[in-house]
């Protein structure tokens, strides 16, 4: 199949020059945001920024926000092929959770009750999402703290500019594994968003809502035992805006789901549950001038969970931020971003503990007439327990325009600053007062060749430097007992990125991305050292539309807990098919088949992965 992908692009790129003139597609004029906070075309970025759109997530409908954001290369989530209520493995260019950032509207999100802090995807539906747009690479002198491999940054539903308007969609699928063919109703998801624009006000509800059932959480010997995942999202988002001068959003969401899950110590079947509830609130008033804007950005979250199981425990969290910053343009070339980012996390679980940090910011972007381009910034963190620390990033670019495209050359040094969590410092089991901060510095250099604008190419390599890795050291793997300790050793962290993508005509696209990752010298749990995703989609008229995807996964390495040797699972590869037709002016149908072939593999050592679904659904549109 790699083969496949690699033929369709050299077909793209023998045909697209004669098909050039009938192409709508303008990828010369695709801007960026999130690896500078300013619009800037893509040839004048530095950065490796991958967007997906509205109209991508429509062809994807039906997926979770892991299954997309785990076709992007460079980045593995561990979890998202599994049962509905698989804890989520963030690893992005070799690192894991801790190092990766998800921001919200512009709002960085963290659960402070976790070992790793980090955000749960599972609590997102992709029917409330906008755009996702994912820097790959340090991030932390605009974004902050654990912003070191990535910062995937996801924008909610924009209000119509129609007075009234509702999207309502359904699907219905199956969830079976690779030994199952009854194909029966086992995952329902169902969503509605009314919106609209009256005059200078705009407003926005929507409510989601998914169940899935038919497969156990675990893939052992005696684990029949069915473990359902039930998902419910609110979102409610007001705007206002008084002409240029001022504009501003309120908005609130609401999140929830619970996951059944089995015994991992044994590995047996438990009648085991999950429950998360996330609240956030927030307002973002934004002040335009003449030669920039004063933005806030302020947020409160609060997080709930609940584990019923052999040892019962309640979690919660929450967080106050204040992001504010003034956005600036500096005659024609040279754009500039000044700010202050305050946040207070506060956990409860065996006893309360909180952290803040207030980090003043500054970031320019400079943009000549002869192809040069920069991108750098400084940032302090001050941190309540480790006091102040800088980061830093230096990004410059060089782009050669040509006449119908444009070839870049772009490279950085970044450095980022990663406090421990309040549960790897406070954790009754394993908390450590004495932790010492982990501090990355990561390089990057490629290049990206813009043939016309039908057709892309790009390949980068990347390597990152971990110091005062925080790892749960075990003492005495029988009982478990150990503790979260800085390891006595620095890691390399090293990989290339490649992708392609072309268009010929208004028909035919096609998207092929292959990413290497290796570390010195020691094995790299559930990481694939290559994997490689391709999608070609066809339009056949201004109504149907088919793609058909597959992604490649190498061996990779998982560790048996039971035994803590070291397991190597096999390579495999799924192929999947979606196909949508316009029915009627406003009623959109569509189906799917994911892992066409019913591959029959191993996602995470011990539990259940699917095998062949099909996928049936419907969007009407007022």
């Amino acid at each position: 199949m790699c083969s496949f992908g690699v033929l369709a692009l050299t077909c793209a790129l023998s045909f697209s020059q004669q098909k050039d003139k009938e192409s709508s597609v303008e990828t010369l004029e695709e801007v960026v945001v999130s690896d500078s906070r300013f619009e800037l075309k893509r040839e004048h970025s530095g950065k490796t920024v991958i967007k997906v759109t509205r109209a991508m997530l429509d062809n994807q409908q039906g997926k979770t926000v892991a299954e997309v954001i785990n076709t992007i290369s460079g980045i593995e989530i561990a979890g998202s092929r599994s049962n509905a209520g698989q804890n989520l493995g963030y690893f992005v260019r070799g690192g894991n959770n801790r190092q990766v950032l998800v921001l919200i509207d512009g709002i960085q999100m963290n659960d402070a009750s976790q070992i790793a802090s980090d955000f749960d995807m599972r609590l997102l539906s992709s029917d409330q999402i906008e755009s996702i747009e994912i820097v790959k690479g340090a991030a932390s002198t605009l974004y902050g703290n654990g912003a070191a491999t990535a910062v995937i940054n996801i924008t909610t539903r924009k209000a119509s500019q129609k007075k009234i308007s509702a999207i309502f969609s359904s699907t219905i699928a199956s969830n079976q594994s690779q030994d199952d063919s009854a194909y029966n109703p086992a995952d329902f998801s169902n969503s509605a968003t009314l919106s609209g624009t009256l005059g200078a006000f705009t407003y926005l509800g929507g409510f989601s809502h998914q169940f899935t059932d038919g497969l156990s959480a675990l893939n052992v010997n005696g684990a029949t035992e069915r473990d359902p995942f039930s998902r419910q999202n609110a979102q409610v988002k007001l705007g206002y805006g008084a002409g240029k001068a001022f504009e501003m959003a309120v908005y609130g969401n609401w999140d929830n789901y619970y996951a059944h899950y089995d015994n991992s110590y044994p590995m047996e079947d438990a009648d085991f549950l999950s429950r998360s509830k996330q609240y956030r609130v927030g307002v973002a008033p934004k002040f335009n001038y003449r030669i920039g804007s004063v933005n806030v950005n302020a947020a409160f979250t609060e997080i709930n969970r609940e584990i019923e199981s052999t040892y019962p425990n309640s979690y919660y969290a929450k967080n106050h931020i204040v992001d504010a910053f003034s956005k600036n343009k500096i005659g024609d070339r040279l754009h500039a971003i000044v700010g202050v980012n305050y946040k207070q996390d506060y956990a409860r679980f065996a006893s309360e503990h909180q952290i803040h940090y207030a980090d003043p910011y500054l970031n320019l972007v400079y943009v000549s007439d002869f192809g040069l381009n920069f991108n750098g910034g400084v940032r302090n963190n001050n941190h309540s327990i480790y006091g102040s620390h800088w980061v830093y990033n230096l990004n410059p670019s060089y782009t050669l325009a040509t006449n119908s495209g444009y070839t870049k050359f772009f490279g950085s040094y970044s450095t980022s600053y990663i406090a421990p969590t309040l549960y790897q410092l406070y954790a009754t089991w394993g908390g450590n007062s004495d932790l010492k901060a982990e501090e990355n510095i990561t390089k990057e250099g490629g290049v990206e060749w813009k043939v016309n604008k039908n057709i892309r190419l790009s390949t980068l390599y990347f390597e990152r430097l971990e110091k005062n890795f925080i790892d749960y050291v075990y003492t005495d793997p029988v009982t478990y007992d150990g503790g979260y300790d800085n390891v006595d050793r620095d890691f390399k962290v090293r990989g290339v990125e490649v992708e392609a993508d072309a268009s010929i005509g208004n028909k035919l696209s096609m998207s092929v991305n292959y990413t290497f990752t290796e570390k010195d010298d020691v094995a790299v749990l559930r990481i694939p050292k290559h994997k490689l995703n391709s999608l070609v989609g066809f339009k056949w008229n201004s109504k149907t539309y088919t793609s058909v995807s597959y992604q490649y996964n190498a061996e990779r390495t998982d560790r048996d807990f039971t035994t803590y040797q070291d397991v190597t699972l096999d390579a495999y590869g799924l192929l999947d098919i979606y196909v949508s037709h316009q029915l009627l002016s406003r009623l959109k149908v569509f189906a799917t088949v994911t892992n066409l072939l019913n591959e029959d593999y191993t996602e995470i050592l011990g539990y259940t992965t699917r095998g062949r679904n099909a996928r049936i659904g419907m969007s009407l549109q007022f």
